[in-house]
């Protein structure tokens, strides 16, 4: 019994350990899917880990989004439950709070 205990223990530390991901690289031409995402995204109304502004012009700084349909830098799912991290919609200051 004790070896199972341990065996399971074992197993689900690395799972309940996962490092989220550095949200301050994650700019630029996003794609919103519904399956084969590089993340997975919940929208909150606050304390979110990144404050995201969508723009039309060049999205080159943490939490400036461009949204498009082909050729994205990163592929996002929006979920309501286990997401990788949480976003804001903000019209100004966007980053990482």
């Amino acid at each position: 019994m004790k070896i199972f205990i341990k065996t399971i223990i074992l197993i689900l530390i690395p799972f309940m350990l996962q490092a989220k991901p550095d949200v301050s690289k994650i700019y630029g031409k996003i794609k919103f899917v519904d399956s084969f995402p590089d993340y997975r995204v919940k929208v909150v109304k606050s304390f979110p880990d990144l404050r995201v502004k969508k723009t039309n012009g060049f999205a080159n700084k943490p939490g400036e989004w461009k949204i498009v349909d082909s050729f994205p830098n990163y592929k996002i799912q929006i979920v309501d439950s286990f997401p990788d991290f949480t976003i804001q919609y903000v019209d100004s200051f966007p980053g990482v709070k």
